[in-house]
């Protein structure tokens, strides 16, 4: 018999206690523009995300699109800059942004998982009211914070066998359209469905120690000392700020890992090893 297919079915038979730990467990997906990465990358990733919804796990797609936006800017030759890490949003650019990010970034997932025999359907925050914003910072122009998420029109897609696929462009209160860092989107979102996981795909393995190292588990308390020493930093800084946020106000527990590693959110999902850094409450097991 081909030893290919004993690894396979042996692989299957050790993730059975994973898959009955997971049915129906929500699990919000943070999908960067960079993790995008090509079609197979993209075709893979649509992949694990219609197994996760045959094996019972309930996936929220929030995504980014940063480069596609920074790519359409320099065709129609509009400035772009940014304060503190976010882009300075506006009234032209926000143009930009959500044709982008709800039109060509969005319906580009879409489609990926309908072709592998999934049932998914894009929205913005913009949808059913569904995240209402506050300006995040007068100088960063249409630059949303979330204050209300009413996740209702996610349950609703869930419960009828329907993967949602979120841009993060929420509302204001006056009606005004808000650009929202998608990482905080993910956040919120994950936060308002008191979602088991948050998964932040990124372009790095995981949060670092000071010798370089992936740090396989953290509690709040060891990401702000990390974070105190000046060993988080950068980018980092904002992914682990959304992680701490969620645990807060009720996310079981969030993972940082490499959205470009083969299989990266099965691999923490299904099997002991995991991917990327888990980060737990306080005193609380995963």
């Amino acid at each position: 018999m081909n030893r290919d297919w004993i690894a396979t079915a042996r692989t299957l038979s050790q993730a059975l206690p994973y898959l009955q730990r997971y049915d129906g467990a929500i699990v919000v997906i943070k999908f960067g523009g960079n993790a995008m990465g090509n079609d197979a990358a993209m075709s893979d990733f649509a992949r694990d995300i219609v197994l996760m919804s045959q094996v019972g796990i309930r996936p929220v797609i929030v995504h980014g699109g940063g480069p596609m936006i920074n790519g359409m800017l320099d065709r129609l030759n509009l400035d772009s800059t940014f304060v503190k890490g976010k882009r300075v949003t506006d009234a032209a650019t926000i143009e930009v942004v959500e044709m982008v990010l709800s039109g060509r970034v969005n319906k580009r997932i879409v489609q990926a998982i309908n072709q592998e025999g999934g049932r998914a359907v894009g929205l913005s925050g913009k949808d059913a009211n569904m995240i209402v914003c506050d300006p995040a910072d007068p100088a960063l122009g249409f630059v949303g914070d979330p204050v209300k998420v009413t996740p209702d029109v996610l349950h609703q897609m869930h419960g009828a066998g329907i993967i949602p696929v979120v841009a993060p462009i929420g509302t204001g209160r006056e009606g005004e359209t808000f650009n929202i860092n998608g990482d905080t989107a993910a956040g919120a979102i994950a936060a308002a469905l008191k979602a088991d996981r948050l998964l932040l795909l990124t372009d790095v393995a995981g949060v670092k120690n000071a010798d370089g190292q992936v740090v396989t588990e953290l509690t709040p308390e060891h990401v702000e000392h990390l974070t105190a020493e000046g060993v988080i930093a950068g980018g980092m800084i904002p992914k682990t700020e959304t992680a701490l946020s969620a645990i807060q106000n009720g996310v079981r527990a969030v993972v940082i890992l490499d959205g470009r590693a083969p299989n990266a959110c099965l691999l923490e999902l299904f099997t002991d090893h995991g991917a990327g850094s888990l980060i737990i409450p306080s005193r609380v097991s995963s």
